[in-house]
Order: structure tokens, then sequence, then C-alpha cells
């Protein structure tokens, strides 16, 4: 028995989210499937974040354990083959026994897009959010810059979460536009069910000129998600990268000077 971790890009707008469910497509079956018909195995696939419907990944980490033996080669062409397009296995690793593709994670990083513009975009509308009133990016850079270290989240994380602590501490944030489009680049040890989107939608409302910068520290503050801003969609977020301890020596898919502006 070997235990592999796999990198997964994927564009979630035509799936149910990341978990396998019942009648709905998601990820995790589609790939346990065309694992499936490569080794014969039922395998159940962990990942390192299960991402919402429609949230889309360049760089989701998974692991499994099999008793098949392959080349990198193979594994990666042949899962690929019995994938849908829109998902794709971009690297193959052989992990030591002690990887946990969620649990040994040290940091998740993010990207929101925001295509900010009066008219939509044929091409972008499924993979970003489109938004029309102008931003100043200059206002919502210095909304979060109070955001940064180590805070309570209780704000920005959904209704009925139900992680145990609400004490995240967020690596960096930044915000940068390019044309129409805003990216929003959030780094953080880990994050809560809607935690970036619930961020991004209150940054909006101070971008948009809603709200003051120093609304989100009050948010901060009051630990009240009532208070702040509706969750974005889905549409506009990436999982792009995940990183673990040097031992691991995981690979990573994302291409940073792909997205430099």
């Amino acid at each position: 028995m070997q235990k592999l971790a796999l990198g997964i890009e994927y564009d979630g707008s035509s799936y149910c989210g990341w978990q396998r469910q019942k009648d709905v497509p998601s990820i995790q079956s589609c790939i346990e499937y065309a694992i499936k018909k490569i080794t014969t195995e039922q395998v159940t696939i962990f990942c390192a974040g299960r991402t919402d419907s429609g949230v889309h990944a360049l760089g989701q980490v998974v692991h499994f354990e099999t008793c098949s033996m392959r080349s990198k080669s193979a594994w990666t062409l042949g899962i690929n083959h019995y994938l849908p397009s829109k998902i794709c296995v971009r690297w193959v690793k052989l992990v030591n026994k002690d990887f946990h593709a969620r649990f040994s994670a040290i940091s998740r990083r993010y990207f929101y897009v925001i295509y900010n513009g009066y008219i939509r975009s044929a091409l972008l509308f499924r993979n970003t959010w489109h938004y029309k009133k102008h931003l100043d990016i200059n206002k919502m850079c210095d909304a979060a810059h109070c955001l940064l270290g180590e805070n309570d989240f209780t704000s920005f994380c959904a209704v009925g979460c139900q992680s145990s602590s609400k004490q995240r501490k967020l690596h960096h944030i930044r915000i940068v536009r390019t044309g129409q489009c805003i990216v929003i680049d959030i780094k953080a040890n880990s994050f809560m069910h809607h935690m970036v989107r619930n961020i991004v939608g209150s940054l909006v409302k101070v971008g948009c000129g809603e709200k003051p910068t120093t609304w989100v520290l009050e948010l901060l503050s009051n630990c009240d998600r009532s208070l702040a801003g509706s969750t974005a969609p889905a549409s506009g977020l990436y999982l792009v990268e995940v990183k673990y301890p040097s031992y691991f020596s995981i690979p990573s898919s994302f291409r940073e000077e792909l997205w430099r502006v």
C-alpha cells in the first residue's frame, strides 16, 4: 500500500462543490471515479479544503492510498483521461504515511476575482463576480489592513459555522486592479466556511463608498456576523495554493507570474 498526493485544478461552476453528494456531480466523486477506472480499487480521496458549489481551484491538493503501481506520467495521464474537461490532475507525488492533505497544511491562499464594469463579460461571467459600481481599491486596501495578523473572525464566518475556534492568522491580503478585473489575494493559516467571501463582501461595501474604511475594524471588534457585508458569490473564488512543511516536498502548480499585474 502506498500514499499518493495529487495537485488538482478545476472550474467549479458545473459542480455542487468538492464533497461527494448523492445524485449530483461533485469534484470528489469525479476524481474517485477516474482513479477507480485505472486501479479497479474503490478509493476515498481527502482534500486540503472542501470548496463550495461554484468555487474553483488552481492548487487543490488531495491524497489517497492505493495498492496499484504506476509511473508519474501514467497516473496523471490515466486519471485525466477519465476526468471531465473542467477537472485536471496537474502533478502526482509519492508521500510518506504521515502526510495528510488537510491536516498537514500550514497555510491556504485564495484569490477572489471581481469583474468591475457596468457591462458584464460573456467570457468571464461564470468565473468572476460581476460588480457594476466602481470600486476604489485604495479604500479597500486601507480597510483590509486591519485584518492582518491573528484575530477573531466571527464577523466573517458563515452563520452556524461549527469551527471550535474563530481565531485565524491572516498572513497577507493584497488587492490589485488590472483593467476591469480586481484580484483580492488572501492567505491565512486556515479559513472558516465562507470566510473569504464574507471578507470580500464587506470590502466591496467600502470600495463602493457605502461604508468608511474604519467600518471593517469595527466589524472585527464586534464579532457579529449580522453586521458585516453579504457573502460574495462563489463564482469569483479560487483556491490557488496550499503550503506544507518543506520536509514533505509538496510541489505547487500555481504560477505567480501568470497573475502578476
